[in-house]
């Protein structure tokens, strides 16, 4: 309802009182004042925009219709009587933003002429209104005070009606009498709408702007340059604890939470303690020390139920022996030559040990290869062999040793291999090799290979019966072959005859090895002689030491004679053999080379704890003066125990080496007991 229609008023005028107080504080004196909407309850809130500076108002429009003596239309509007008008009268100063509204000069209204006086003479005119320096600096302090008021009850505002947001406007009173009170308006009314909270920021103060005086008795206005700007509001910090109303938006950043001790600060409204050093130790302790306790646990556990570690045997330093005396082998003085006691050691090499011819020691090889292929077994006679053609033809042959054949001929298998080693039958080699492996060629490859499994590294074999120059190989190398082969009975037994008398032969064979009838205790094993290698022998004797039959076994090679006849020279290797063979069994003797209780290693269980071994028994060896017999500790082929009780056999002492070494069980000392706690522990395996 549009009643109040001054004369002279501009709008200007109107929205200059709106500047002066802010624009939410403005008392709605005309229609258009009166139209700034709070939001209904019905209205769902927006997000408020930032606050804008008022437009500066337009130069005004009375200043060209009013004369001299014309009153502004704010004065000559009525003032509502409301409560601020009895704290007027009481000495109380009003609300300086309602002396704005209701201008300067107190007026009685023409109705109440006897109060009229009083009123005038009890209202005041506020400093700041007065035109005084001090007056505006100190309307100024007071504006920011209002607007902080204001928004701490944002927090608990309401909705305002229809009558508040539209209130009617009074009848204009006639005559000079004063304007009357602005009515205050509804602090929760002014209120903006519900905000999310912003973050904390602070934002730089606002330099205090001086209200504008007001216009003076008989002038329009202030000018547009002296028209006050609107005065910015003071920003409000988001504060601890208050719950955001919405959710985060564009041009809001997004409030992250804070450390744990901060947010209990905030629920609690205690602030956080000053971190220190201590504090911040003794909160890493709190937080992990719970976590490295349950790691503690879980790698106790875990070393606690691991497998342990198998338990191993070990030599101590004290098991070992020498044989006393002195003692040296009678070795040719020329060509190559070794030998061996099996179980006992080795007695060394004399010569150069270079790859030499082998002549017919090579047919050792041939009937080793035949034997592993075809394996015979003490009293057997093994397979059929038919001859072929060949095998008759290589039997008319002048210069090679050879068994007189004929093809079509049928003999064992144990039966060839007589006729391989006692007369040295180059054509029965030959026989086997076709045989076997279907050629000669293939036949040697197979020698070549059985030699690299003995680890005969300067040993090649070209043929299979050692007439070709380039069947080559040295003593040390025949050696190993030696002890490999003689650990076959049927081989033993061929090896050891002096003749042998074969059905389908038109006479006995005889063995070519002289010291198989003149040299007490001479086992074979295989001669061979040519030009190109001289005399050779690969030979085997035993000697009975302690009652126990200990075996020598030797090689001599590259024996040569002055006349240069291979029989010579054959001869010649022979004759030297024998005083080798003499000398190592005159030079063996047994000795006592553990005693009972002896300590003699000790149980590793894995984890640093040792248990000693002791021998069960005396242990006697057979050797040579100056010999230092090889010591070897082994579990016997059975598990060593985790625990066992003292005297508890757990291993085997080995004094030498190969099939005829000494040996003797070894126990424990004392109780074997499994690792304690802290080996456990810290162990790292």
């Amino acid at each position: 309802m549009k009643e109040l229609s001054v004369t002279g008023e501009s709008p200007d005028e109107s929205k200059q009182v709106q500047s002066s107080t802010g624009p939410t504080q403005a008392p709605p004196e005309t229609e258009e004042a009166s139209e700034v909407k709070a939001p209904s309850e019905t209205e769902e809130p927006t997000r408020p925009k930032a606050p804008q500076a008022p437009e500066a108002p337009s130069a005004p429009k009375a200043k060209a219709k009013a004369g001299a003596g014309a009153s502004p239309a704010w004065a000559a509007s009525p003032r509502p009587s409301t409560a601020d008008d009895a704290r007027a009268d009481d000495g109380i100063p009003a609300d300086p933003r309602r002396s704005l509204s209701a201008g300067t000069t107190g007026r009685k209204p023409a109705s109440d002429g006897a109060k009229a006086p009083a009123e005038s003479e009890s209202r005041q005119t506020p400093r700041w209104a007065a035109g005084g320096t001090d007056s505006a600096a100190e309307a100024t302090a007071v504006l920011p005070a209002l607007g902080a008021a204001a928004d701490a009850g944002a927090d608990t505002a309401r909705t305002p009606s229809t009558a508040e947001r539209h209130p009617a406007p009074a009848t204009a009173p006639s005559g000079d009498g004063p304007r009357p009170a602005a009515r205050k308006p509804d602090r929760q009314a002014a209120v903006k709408p519900a905000q999310a909270p912003t973050p904390a920021r602070e934002t730089a103060p606002v330099p205090p702007v001086a209200p504008p005086r007001p216009p003076a008795a008989g002038s329009s206005g202030p000018k547009a340059a002296e028209r006050p700007t609107a005065v910015p509001r003071p920003a409000i910090t988001a504060r601890p604890g208050t719950a955001p109303g919405t959710q985060p938006g564009a041009g809001q950043p997004e409030q992250r939470p804070g450390p744990p001790i901060d947010l209990l600060a905030q629920l609690t409204n205690t602030p956080a303690p000053p971190q220190t050093p201590m504090r911040s130790a003794a909160r890493r302790f709190k937080i992990w020390g719970p976590v490295a306790g349950v790691l503690a646990v879980g790698v106790v556990t875990a070393q606690m139920v691991r497998p342990l570690p198998q338990p191993t045997l070990a030599l101590e330093g004290s098991a070992s022996y020498t044989f006393q005396g002195g003692f040296s082998v009678p070795w040719p003085d020329h060509g190559q030559s070794a030998a061996k006691v099996v179980g006992a050691g080795s007695l060394g090499t004399s010569g150069e040990q270079k790859p030499v011819p082998t002549a017919s020691v090579a047919k050792v090889m041939t009937a080793y290869v035949i034997l592993k292929g075809h394996p015979l077994k003490k009293g057997e006679s093994g397979e059929q062999i038919t001859l072929d053609a060949q095998a008759e033809a290589d039997s008319a042959k002048k210069d090679e040793s050879r068994v007189p054949l004929k093809a079509g001929q049928r003999f064992t298998q144990e039966q060839m291999l007589q006729m391989l080693m006692i007369p040295s039958g180059n054509n029965v080699a030959r026989q086997l090799a076709r045989w076997d492996a279907g050629s000669e060629d293939a036949f040697a490859e197979k020698m070549n290979k059985v030699a690299r499994e003995l680890g005969m590294k300067d040993t090649v074999y070209t043929d299979p019966s050692g007439f070709l120059e380039s069947t080559r190989s040295t003593a040390a190398d025949q050696l190993k072959l030696a002890e490999a082969v003689m650990q076959n009975d049927v081989f033993r037994q061929v090896v050891r005859m002096p003749s042998a008398t074969i059905p389908g032969l038109e006479k006995p064979i005889y063995n070519n090895n002289a010291l198989l009838t003149t040299q007490p205790g001479t086992a074979g094993i295989k001669t061979g002689s040519t030009t190109p290698a001289g005399g050779a022998l690969m030979w085997a004797a035993y000697r009975t030491v302690d009652g126990k039959d200990q075996l020598i076994l030797g090689v001599t090679m590259d024996q040569r004679s002055p006349g240069g006849d291979s029989n010579a020279h054959l001869k010649r290797a022979l004759d030297n053999t024998q005083k080798v063979i003499a000398g190592i069994r005159d030079g063996l003797v047994s000795a006592t080379v553990v005693k009972k209780g002896q300590v003699v290693g000790y149980v590793d269980d894995g984890l640093d704890g040792r248990t000693p071994l002791v021998a069960t028994a005396d242990l006697k060896s057979a050797g040579w003066p100056g010999l230092k017999p090889t010591f070897t500790l082994a579990d016997g082929g059975r598990a060593v125990p985790h625990e066992a009780k003292a005297g508890t056999e757990v291993g085997v002492l080995t004094v030498g080496d190969g099939p005829g070494a000494a040996k003797v069980p070894v126990a424990l000392q004392k109780d074997l007991s499994e690792p304690g706690f802290g080996s456990k522990l810290v162990r790292l395996g």
